[in-house]
């Protein structure tokens, strides 16, 4: 079994495939996901207490591990809980250095969240380019896939979460309210009002922001342009947006399990 671990600002989650590799990418599917707070102080030995418990008896059945960190405090404990507690295990974590096979078409590559590019390798695999990738997490990232599976840049947006955080934190009469959609549009109360800023005005943000990297992606063909919507937020917009095509909300592990299997053969 393959152990995929995507390591976020906001959340770490894990993914387990069956197989580590020789498989069709494209039809295999996640076996089991959990989810976890990410915390920037987590030691190796503490990440591994919680991932062990998370993954029971399938602890001892992983032949393989496939892992990613944005949070560069976290890299550096992820590799060392990957060495310390799976030693003779194959492994993969996704850095500079490491084949992916995405041609990156950006000023400074090694700027690039690794979480991006495994978001190219597996949107382009299972559905083809030109394409863009909206991912709902502590940020939202909009990024760009050629027709030739390159990345091509993007665009970052502040995140549902941390918007609604900041609501509630500069001003005074507003709450930190649950992100559901309210009965109409014109909100009838505070609450409604917000979670109809929220929710419709992210979504607009979305359609927005497709609409014109699509005019630029595919001028004259934009409604060939796929976009994968994918993060733990994707199930909130999907309904209120125009533009999301189809929702992957394995996205990222499916893609560290493609790199997993460029890297081991």
């Amino acid at each position: 079994m393959l152990l995929t671990v995507d390591v976020g600002n906001t959340n770490i989650v894990l993914g387990l495939f069956a197989g580590d590799r020789g498989g069709n990418c494209k039809d295999t599917a996640v076996l089991h996901d959990w989810r976890m707070r990410t915390d920037a102080r987590m030691t190796a030995d503490e990440m591994a207490l919680i991932v062990r418990g998370l993954l029971g008896d399938y602890s001892n059945k992983i032949t393989g591990i496939a892992a990613l960190s944005t949070v560069p405090a976290l890299l550096r404990e992820l590799k060392v809980m990957v060495d310390r507690y799976w030693p003779q295990l194959p492994r993969v974590i996704v850095e500079p250095g490491v084949r992916t096979g995405v041609p990156l078409h950006y000023d400074n590559p090694r700027e690039l969240g690794a979480d991006r590019i495994v978001n190219t390798l597996a949107a382009y695999t299972l559905y083809g380019g030109p394409a863009i990738v909206v991912d709902f997490g502590t940020s939202t990232n909009f990024d760009v896939v050629s027709e030739r599976g390159e990345f091509l840049g993007g665009a970052l947006a502040p995140g549902i979460e941390i918007s609604i955080d900041a609501l509630a934190a500069r001003a005074a009469q507003l709450v930190k309210v649950q992100l559901v959609r309210p009965r109409s549009v014109i909100g009838k109360s505070t609450v409604e009002a917000l979670q109809s800023g929220l929710l419709f005005g992210f979504a607009g943000q979305v359609d927005g922001l497709v609409q014109r990297i699509a005019a630029e992606l595919a001028p004259g063909a934009e409604a060939d342009v796929v976009v994968v919507a994918t993060g733990g937020l994707a199930p909130l917009l999907i309904a209120e947006s125009r533009t999301i095509t189809h929702h992957a909300p394995h996205l990222t592990l499916r893609g560290l399990r493609m790199v997993f299997e460029r890297n081991i053969t």
